[in-house]
């Protein structure tokens, strides 16, 4: 009995065999090509929780060191082989009783594999011995035996309803969590909290000693929300206004005042906040340009990401990106990275005068040599993959500090910002904050769609940038 088949990931439904209808010499042969995510999966259950980074990373080197080719020990084999057991032969309802292995290489990210297991030894009532044996060409990977407790009755699992798994190899919103655990809650004016979601992160926020919110908006909509939800607004400070223009302008006069030291964004269109942000007279504008930042925790990259500005800039000149750039320098600096490296992104990495967007990142890394942008290390142009894989920079040959461990990718425009970050969020798997920075006051933009993580995550960074911007102080 065989079971042939190209790839074992393409099944969406296993179907099991009991102890009584495996004949010996029944056999399932598997080709298998490994994957990058499934050696981090590997190696993080086997111990070795960054299987990318050299040996002297983490042990304070000056320097990050480079990374080397993804690679795993024999566990990922093994994996591969418990695998084919419990899912294909006999299937559901397995149960490894024992095994003797023996291991003879390691299995790297593109590797082509052949999976071998074959039914060598039955002993009643249920047990089963397959020889298994797992090779990448000529060389043998795995070879020995396992035994088995046979499923008791048929049955049939269908894959598509198991949980999807996401690996974060460097928890971002984590890290954030426990720098904000010494400080003081930050006063801060939620403008408009009109609905479940943008109330119930505030308070959330302020559970956590993140935030001392002020509700500001038609205290009759607050208290309503408040009350389906069953929420008690008691311990809040709540300033009522007529309806969100106004809420948005009381908001910005109590920053202006030093009242609060940061807003939040509720129910309203972030247009509406804006409006009452940017006015010369009497908003909360200062010397720098408006701009605005996802700090993003992206679970197949090993540092945080900034990507800036996808949200309020639409085609920023060469000015505004300086602002920009520097904005999200001064923030990576709050958050914990000393020298942020900062990626100018565009098609390509080499300057082409009929690509805009690379002559902005030329002039932009000349004017960080000059000391126009300070703090930081700038390169570009850079391609996206030049600037997150350092794989993709050494293919190119491109020899830079910034390239492949970039801290920063700073976007031509509005609309390649809100591509990147998008594609992140929803094929990535990746979390985001979203903050305001160039006013007197950080501005934290929430979204309907922002899970309670994400909302956690922007009070996180606004309580940081404030203390940071007011010289710290820890709760009383």
């Amino acid at each position: 009995m065989g079971f042939p088949l190209s790839n074992a990931n393409n099944m969406t439904a296993f179907s099991n065999l009991t102890f009584e209808q495996m004949d010996l010499g029944a056999a399932l042969v598997i080709h298998h090509t490994v994957t990058r995510h499934e050696v981090e999966l590997m190696a993080l259950v086997s111990g070795e929780a960054h299987p990318f980074v050299g040996p002297e990373q983490g042990q304070g080197a000056a320097q990050p060191a480079p990374e080397r080719e993804p690679v795993c020990e024999g566990v990922s084999a093994e994996a591969l082989i418990h695998g084919m057991l419990k899912r294909r032969l006999p299937g559901p309802g397995t149960v490894i009783l024992s095994h003797q292995l023996v291991y003879g290489g390691t299995a790297r990210a593109g590797d082509e594999l052949i999976a071998t297991i074959t039914l060598v030894d039955k002993e009643a009532p249920d047990q089963l011995t397959f020889d298994c044996q797992v090779r990448r060409g000529d060389a043998r990977l795995l070879s020995g035996s396992v035994t088995v407790q046979a499923p008791s009755a048929n049955r049939s699992v269908d894959v598509r309803d198991a949980p999807s798994v996401v690996l974060r190899r460097n928890d971002v919103f984590g890290r954030l969590f426990r720098r904000c655990e010494a400080l003081a809650p930050v006063p801060c004016a939620v403008v408009h909290p009109c609905d479940a979601a943008s109330l119930g992160g505030a308070l959330e926020a302020a559970r956590h000693g993140l935030i001392a919110p002020v509700l500001v908006g038609p205290e009759g909509k607050i208290r309503a929300v408040a009350a389906a939800e069953g929420w008690d607004l008691s311990g809040h400070r709540l300033v009522p206004t007529e309806h969100s223009h106004a809420a948005a302008d009381v908001a910005v006069a109590m920053a202006r005042a030093g009242e609060v030291q940061a807003l939040m964004k509720g129910s309203l269109h972030t247009d509406e906040l804006m409006a009452g942000v940017v006015p010369s007279a009497t908003g909360l504008r200062t010397g720098r340009r408006v701009s605005h930042v996802f700090v993003m925790d992206v679970p197949a990259y090993p540092r945080m990401l900034l990507v800036t500005d996808a949200a309020i800039n639409i085609a920023p000149t060469i000015r505004d990106k300086v602002d920009i750039v520097q904005n999200a320098i001064d923030l990576a600096q709050a958050l914990g990275v000393a020298q942020p490296r900062v990626a100018i992104l565009a098609a390509v990495e080499t300057v082409n005068p009929e690509m805009p967007a690379t002559i902005d990142a030329a002039m932009l890394c000349k004017m960080a040599d000059r000391g126009q942008i300070a703090g930081g290390l700038v390169d570009g142009p850079l391609a996206f993959d030049n600037a997150v894989s350092v794989e993709a920079a050494e293919t190119k040959h491109i020899a830079s500090e910034v390239a492949g461990r970039a801290d920063i990718l700073v976007v031509p425009n509005i609309e390649a910002g809100n591509m990147v970050a998008k594609q992140l969020q929803y094929l990535a798997g990746a979390d985001s904050a979203g903050i305001v920075l160039g006013a007197r006051v950080p501005i934290v933009l929430t979204s309907r769609a922002d899970s309670v993580r994400m909302r956690l995550a922007s009070a996180a960074v606004a309580q940081l940038l404030a203390h940071a911007r007011h010289g710290g102080g820890g709760r009383a």
